[in-house]
C-alpha cells in the first residue's frame, strides 16, 4: 500500500509500476521526425551503397571492351612446343603428335592456369601446324611476280564447330598416318580459295623428306562461323592468305602468296615427312565475362607466371623442355590500367565532394534533433539520468529507426545497380547507418556533459575564437595548400606512366589507384572548407558596420534585419559548410564535365576541319558543291585541292598540300578558330584562277593555257605549319606535286592548325597558282546547323566519304570506361548539389520557431505582414548571399588553382590501345556551372523566408507567445 497525494493505492510487492517503453514513447511523440531521418538515411545509403557499385559496373564493362576490341592476336595466349626430338623412335615421334596427347597436355595446361585468367573454352584451340611454309609447285596458282605459292598445313581441333561447310566435305584420315603417308584431305577457307584460285578436287602438292612430294587433296571449302574470334584469329593465316613481299633495293618487290591447308587432327603425324619443322600448340583465349578490373593486379600476375615464371615451368614440365608461353594480353591490361588511372581521380574528387556534404547534413539533422529536444535532454540530465544511459539511450532509439531504413537503401542500391561486389556496398551503408545512429547521442553527449537548468544563448558569437578551433582551422589550411600543390605539380595522373610500358602487376595496381594520394582527390572539398571558416569569422563585421548607418534610416526592417544577420555562432558554421563544399564541389565538376565536352567537340572539328566533311580519292564532280550549298542546314561550302603526297625541297619527306579559295577559307578558319589568317596574305600575285601553268618535272609547262603565279613567275605565299616552317625556311621552295608538276612557294603565314589538314606538317596555297589538274577539288568543308547525313550521302555519291562533326564526337564516347565514368560523376554532383539545398532548409528550419516567436512579438508591437516578410527575407538574404558569392568564388578559385594538374584527355578522348587525337582537353571554368547554384541558393532562401513569413502570419500571435515557452 503506498500513498500517492490524498489517495490510497494497493499493489503486489513483488511488482513494478507500469512503465511506458522509452523508444515506443519516443517515436510516438515525434512520428514526423523519425519518418524524416528514415527517409534522410535511406536515401543516404542507397546513394552510397550504389557508387562502389557502379564503379565496378563500369570500369568491368572498360576492361572487358578493351580486351573485345583487341585482337586475339593480341590478347590469346599461345604456348608452343618445338617438334618432337630426333633421339626418339619414330612411333615416339608420331604419338607426341596425335590428337589424344596434344588434347591431354591441353587439358592438364587448363589446371594450371592461375584465377582470374580463365580461359574461353569455345575459342581456344590446340593443334599441330608446320612452322616453316611449303613451297607448291602447281602452276595454276596465282604468281604475282613469278614466284611461286608456299603453304603451311595445320591440323586444328575443333573445325566442324567453328566453320559452315560451303561445298564438299571435311577432311578425314582414313586409316592410320604416319609420317610415310604420301596423300592427306585438307580444307580450305573461302578467302584462300577465291584468292588462289582453289576449288573442291585441287591437288597440292609439297615438298617431302627423302621422297616423293606429299599431295594434298581439297575435298572442302569452308566459312568462318566468327571471323574475328580467337579460333580463327588468333593464327589469322589459317583463314586469310598473306602476299609476302621480299626485301629489295630499287626495284619493284618480289610477292608470293601464303596460304593454309586444314588437314584433319588425325593427319598431323603426317607432317613430320616434311620439311616444315612441325610443332604443336596451344591457343588459350581469355573470358571476357571473367574479367573484372579489381582483379587486374592478380591477372597481370598470372600472366607474367604463364609467359616467364612458375606457370611456364608447370607447362614445360607437361608439354616439353623448350616449350614457350607468349601474349600481348599484359600489353592491353597496361594501356586499361593508364587510362583507368587517368579517370579514377576525377571521380574520387566528386565522391569525397558529395559524400562530405552528405555528413554534414546528417551532422545538421542531428544537431537538429538535439536542438529540438534540449528542454527534454537537460531535464533528464537534471533529474539524475547519467550521461552514459542518456547516450545509450538516444542510440537506441536512433538506431530503431536508422537500421531498418539503411537496410531498405541497401536493398533499393542491390536492386538498382545490381552489378558490383557486394562488400564494398555494405560497408558504406554500415558507415552511413553508424554515422546516423552516433550523431544525436554524440551531439548530447558535448552539449549536456555538464548538468545545467538553462543553456546560454546561441546567437552570439565570442569576442575571440578558441584555441582548438584556430588550431583546427590552421590544420585545415596546410592540408588544403598540400593538396593543391600535389595536384598542381602532379596532376590527377601522376604515376600512371608507368603502366603505359610494363604490365607488371605493381604497376598495374599503382595505375589503377590513379595517383596513389587521396588528399589530391580532397583538394576542391578542402578548398571549400578554407572557404567556409573563412568567410563565418569575416562576414559578421561588414553586417555590423552597415547596420550602423541602417539605424539612422526610417523604420526598424533594415536596421534589425542585419543586426539579427550579423549575429553568428558555431551553428552557422554547418550550413555553410554545406553550401560552399557543395557549390565549390558543382562548379568544378560542372567545368569538368564542360571541359570534356568541349575537348570532345574541339577534337572532333580538328579531325574534320568544319561541321562536315566531304572527300573523295579523286577529284569531286563540278556541280557538287552548288548541290551541297542548297542542302538543308548547310551555310557555306568551302572547296579544297589536297594532295597528300607533295614533296618540298629537293628531300624525299612528303607533306599534305592544300590548295584553297583564300577568302572562302579564310572565313572558315576564323569561324572554327583553327589558325585564322587575313585572306590577303594567301593570295596569289595577280588573282588570277587556276590556269594549269605550273612547271612538269621535266620543266615544261603543264597544258592548262596562261602562266600563274606557281610556274615561272613569283612564289605562291603559303601557310604552314611551325614543323614545316622551321624545316624549309621563308625563302623560296619548290614542291613537286603528285601529278608531276612543279610549284614554287614562300613561307608568309605560320599557324599551328589548319582546317584543311590535321596534324602538325602542312602547307596551303592559293588554288590560283596550281594547274588545272591539282587545282581540281578533292573534298568539302561544310559548315551549317542540323546537317542531314543522308542527303550528303546522296547527294555526294557511294564513293565519297562524308563524316559529320556530331558522328565523329561519337567516337569518343563509346568507351564503356568513359561514358560510365561520366554518368557517375554527373550524379555525384548532382547528389552533392542535392545535399545542399537539403542542408540550407536544415539550417532555416531550424531557426524556424524562432524566427516565428520573432514575429509574433514584433506584430505585438505593431509591425505589419509586409513588414515582417521583409524582415525575414532580409535576415536570410545576407547568408544566403554569402554563401552563394563565396561559392561561386569558392569554385571559380579551385578550378583556376587546380586546372594546371587536371588532365581531361583519358575521360573525354583516349580509348585503350589509341593515341588520343591532337587537342589539349584542358580543364577551364564553366559560366553556368559557377551561376546556376549560386542562384539557386538564393532563390531557395529568400522563397523559404517568405513562405515562412506568411505562414507565421496566418497564425496568431498567441500561440507563439505562450507561458513558459523557450522561446
Amino acid at each position: 500500500m503506498s500513498e500517492v497525494g490524498r489517495r490510497w493505492t494497493f499493489t503486489r510487492r513483488d511488482t513494478e509500476p507500469p512503465v511506458a517503453p522509452w523508444i515506443r514513447t519516443r517515436l510516438r511523440a515525434a512520428p514526423g521526425a523519425a519518418v524524416a531521418l528514415a527517409l534522410l538515411v535511406l536515401a543516404t545509403v542507397c546513394l552510397a551503397a550504389s557508387f562502389p557499385r557502379a564503379v565496378d559496373r563500369y570500369e568491368d564493362a572498360g576492361l572487358r571492351r578493351a580486351v573485345t576490341d583487341a585482337t586475339a592476336l593480341r590478347t590469346s595466349v599461345q604456348m608452343s612446343a618445338p617438334p618432337p626430338s630426333l633421339g626418339a623412335t619414330q612411333g615416339e615421334r608420331e604419338s607426341v603428335l596425335r590428337p589424344a596427347a596434344v588434347r591431354e597436355r591441353y587439358e592438364r595446361i587448363l589446371k594450371v592456369i592461375e584465377r582470374p585468367l580463365v580461359a574461353e573454352p569455345g575459342q581456344s584451340a590446340y593443334g599441330v601446324r608446320t612452322t616453316k611454309t611449303l613451297e607448291a609447285a602447281e602452276k595454276w596458282l596465282p604468281r604475282p611476280t613469278g614466284l611461286p605459292a608456299h603453304m603451311t598445313l595445320a591440323a586444328q581441333n575443333g573445325l566442324a564447330e567453328h566453320a559452315r561447310l560451303r561445298a564438299g566435305r571435311l577432311p578425314r584420315a582414313d586409316g592410320p598416318v604416319t609420317a610415310t603417308t604420301a596423300e592427306l584431305e585438307a580444307a580450305v577457307t573461302t578467302e584462300t580459295a577465291e584468292r588462289l584460285h582453289i576449288e573442291v578436287g585441287s591437288v597440292i602438292h609439297v615438298p617431302a623428306v627423302e621422297r616423293a612430294p606429299l599431295a594434298v587433296r581439297v575435298t572442302g571449302i569452308v566459312a568462318p562461323r566468327d571471323r574475328e574470334g580467337a579460333y580463327w584469329a588468333t593464327q589469322p593465316i589459317l583463314r586469310t592468305p598473306s602476299l609476302v613481299r621480299l626485301p629489295a633495293q630499287g626495284a619493284e618487290p618480289s610477292t608470293y602468296w601464303v596460304g593454309t591447308l586444314l588437314l584433319a587432327p588425325d593427319a598431323a603425324p603426317a607432317l613430320l615427312g616434311t620439311p616444315g619443322a612441325p610443332a604443336r600448340y596451344w591457343q588459350l583465349a581469355p573470358a571476357p565475362s571473367a574479367l573484372t578490373a579489381s582483379e587486374l593486379p592478380r591477372l597481370a600476375s598470372a600472366i607474367a607466371a604463364l609467359e616467364s615464371g612458375p606457370g611456364l615451368l608447370k607447362v614445360r614440365a607437361l608439354t616439353d623442355p623448350e616449350a614457350d608461353a607468349s601474349t600481348d594480353l599484359d600489353d592491353v591490361l597496361a594501356s586499361y590500367a593508364e587510362l583507368r588511372s587517368g579517370i579514377r581521380p576525377l571521380i574520387a574528387v566528386a565522391a569525397f565532394g558529395s559524400a562530405t556534404v552528405a555528413a554534414v547534413v546528417l551532422l545538421m539533422a542531428g544537431g537538429l534533433a538535439a536542438d529540438r529536444r534540449r528542454g527534454e535532454l537537460t531535464l533528464l540530465r537534471a533529474r539524475g539520468v547519467s550521461l552514459r544511459g542518456l547516450t545509450a539511450r538516444l542510440f537506441a532509439e536512433t538506431a530503431v529507426v536508422a537500421v531498418p531504413a539503411a537496410a531498405l537503401g541497401l536493398a533499393a542500391a542491390l536492386l538498382a545497380v545490381p552489378y558490383g561486389r557486394l562488400s564494398y556496398a555494405v560497408w558504406t551503408a554500415a558507415a552511413v547507418a553508424l554515422l546516423a545512429c552516433a550523431m544525436l547521442p554524440v551531439r548530447a553527449w558535448l552539449t549536456h556533459r555538464a548538468v545545467r537548468v538553462h543553456g546560454a544563448r546561441e546567437d552570439l558569437a565570442d569576442v575571440r575564437p578558441s584555441r582548438r578551433r584556430t588550431v583546427a582551422e590552421l590544420t585545415l589550411l596546410v592540408l588544403a595548400s598540400a593538396a593543391v600543390y600535389a595536384l598542381r605539380s602532379r596532376g590527377t595522373s601522376g604515376g600512371s606512366g608507368s603502366a603505359s610500358g610494363s604490365g607488371d602487376a605493381a604497376d598495374l595496381d599503382a595505375a589503377g589507384s590513379g595517383s596513389g594520394d587521396q588528399l589530391v582527390a580532397l583538394a576542391p572539398v578542402l578548398i571549400g572548407v578554407i572557404a567556409a571558416l573563412v568567410l563565418v569569422r569575416l562576414h559578421p563585421l561588414p553586417l555590423r558596420w552597415l547596420a550602423r548607418p541602417a539605424g539612422r534610416l526610417r523604420g526598424a526592417v533594415g536596421h534589425l534585419s542585419l543586426a539579427r544577420a550579423g549575429r553568428t555562432s558555431v551553428s552557422a558554421v554547418l550550413p555553410l559548410l554545406a553550401l560552399l563544399t557543395a557549390l565549390t564541389t558543382a562548379a568544378f565538376g560542372g567545368s569538368v564535365l564542360a571541359g570534356v565536352a568541349d575537348a570532345r567537340d574541339r577534337a572532333a572539328l580538328l579531325n574534320l576541319g568544319a561541321d562536315a566533311r566531304v572527300e573523295v580519292m579523286g577529284a569531286l564532280p563540278a556541280g557538287l558543291p552548288q548541290q551541297l550549298r542548297s542542302a538543308s542546314g548547310v551555310r557555306e561550302v568551302t572547296p579544297l585541292s589536297i594532295g597528300y603526297q607533295a614533296r618540298p625541297g629537293t628531300g624525299v619527306e612528303t607533306v599534305p598540300l592544300a590548295g584553297v579559295d583564300p577568302e572562302g577559307y579564310a572565313r572558315l578558319a576564323r569561324g572554327t578558330h583553327l589558325g585564322a589568317f587575313a585572306a590577303d596574305e594567301l593570295k596569289a600575285a595577280g588573282g588570277s584562277k587556276a590556269s594549269g601553268a605550273s612547271k612538269t618535272a621535266g620543266g615544261s609547262k603543264a597544258t592548262g593555257g596562261s602562266k600563274a603565279a606557281g610556274g615561272s613567275g613569283a612564289p605562291l605565299p603559303a601557310l604552314a605549319s611551325p614543323t614545316v616552317a622551321d624545316r624549309y625556311g621563308t625563302g623560296p621552295v619548290p614542291v613537286r606535286l603528285e601529278d608531276g608538276s612543279e610549284i614554287t612557294v614562300r613561307i608568309t603565314v605560320v599557324r599551328e592548325l589548319t582546317p584543311a589538314v590535321s596534324g602538325t606538317e602542312f602547307l596551303v596555297v592559293d588554288r590560283a597558282g596550281l594547274g588545272a589538274v591539282p587545282a581540281r577539288p578533292t573534298a568539302l568543308l561544310l559548315t551549317g546547323d542540323h546537317l542531314d547525313k543522308g542527303a550528303l550521302r546522296k547527294a555526294a555519291g557511294p564513293a565519297a566519304d562524308v563524316r559529320l562533326r556530331a558522328d565523329e564526337r561519337a567516337r569518343y564516347v563509346d568507351s564503356p570506361l568513359q561514358s560510365g565514368a561520366e554518368r557517375v560523376y554527373a550524379v555525384a554532383v548532382a547528389a552533392g548539389s542535392g545535399y545542399a539545398v537539403l542542408a540550407l532548409l536544415l539550417a532555416l528550419v531550424r531557426a524556424a520557431p524562432e524566427r516565428s516567436a520573432l514575429l509574433a512579438r514584433l506584430r505585438t508591437m505593431g509591425l505589419t505582414r509586409s513588414q515582417g516578410r521583409r524582415l525575414l527575407v532580409l535576415e536570410a538574404l545576407p547568408q544566403a548571399l554569402l554563401a552563394a558569392v563565396g561559392g561561386a568564388l569558392t569554385g571559380w578559385a579551385a578550378v583556376r588553382l587546380l586546372a594546371p594538374g587536371v588532365d581531361l584527355t583519358a575521360v573525354a578522348l583516349a580509348t585503350p590501345g589509341d593515341t588520343p587525337p591532337p587537342g589539349t582537353a584542358a580543364l577551364h571554368t564553366d559560366p553556368a556551372s559557377l551561376l546556376l547554384p549560386a542562384l539557386a541558393v538564393l532563390l531557395v532562401a529568400t522563397g523559404v523566408a517568405a513562405a515562412q513569413a506568411w505562414w507565421t502570419g496566418r497564425r496568431g500571435s498567441v500561440r507563439e507567445l505562450r507561458a513558459g515557452d523557450a522561446r
